[in-house]
């Protein structure tokens, strides 16, 4: 990293500490009440649990859940490289499926801006890449998923419309956890993220909530859930 850039980071440190924005104050209360090791693998899964992880990215939440638990893992990432890494990463595990396209309301190409961990549709880069998206309600069939029980969405604004294409086909009630970070590109986001929770709640309560940092969601027992 160069002066200017830590510069630069410096600045923005000091800025979040004297100003800190609501997001700010929900990262911070984050990682005082104990970040990812407290909350993001602690789960009561076996080797009979199945896991989908959208936005693969590396791998490394892959790794580690499968680590802690002997899980079966499904890994959606659409970057042809961070796919094709993954797959690699995990080539002698038969319990580690990687798909390299993402899942949403339908089936189509679409372009993405590449920007390492923070790659997503709802940002503009330099580097592009063509993308291909599946239905979520098919894939779901023709893969006859029936029970899911741990789902983990880090797509960087593509949730919104991963969920909302979940709950109206009713295949939200298929999943027991729902691990998901909402990002706030638009500005209608929240308003977005705040429905969404609203449909939720009638599934499932959250079992930990920091806005626009990690939630999770834990389905109720509902006599058509499996």
């Amino acid at each position: 990293m160069n002066l200017k850039n830590k510069l630069t980071n410096l600045v923005l440190t000091i800025h979040a500490n004297l100003f800190p924005t609501e997001h700010d104050k929900e990262v911070k209360r984050w990682f005082n009440d104990g970040g990812d090791e407290k909350f993001r693998f602690d789960y009561n899964l076996n080797s009979d649990s199945l896991v989908l992880d959208f936005g693969g990215y590396k791998g490394q939440w892959t790794s580690d859940i499968y680590s802690r638990f002997n899980c079966r893992i499904l890994v959606f990432e659409p970057i042809k490289s961070f796919a094709s890494n993954i797959k690699e990463r995990f080539k002698h595990n038969e319990k580690i499926e990687v798909y390299s396209f993402a899942l949403g309301k339908n089936c189509r190409q679409d372009l993405i801006s590449l920007d390492n961990n923070s790659t997503s549709l709802y940002i503009n880069s330099a580097t592009k890449e063509e993308i291909q998206f599946e239905d979520v309600f098919e894939f779901f069939v023709n893969k006859n998923i029936q029970n899911v029980d741990l789902m983990k969405i880090n797509i960087e604004g593509g949730e919104y419309e991963l969920l909302t294409r979940m709950l109206d086909t009713g295949l939200i009630e298929r999943i027991k956890n729902i691990q998901v970070q909402f990002h706030n590109f638009k500005s209608e986001d929240k308003v977005l993220m705040d429905k969404i929770c609203l449909e939720l709640s009638k599934t499932h309560i959250p079992t930990f909530q920091y806005k626009f940092v990690w939630e999770n969601w834990v389905r109720l027992n509902l006599s058509n859930s499996i």
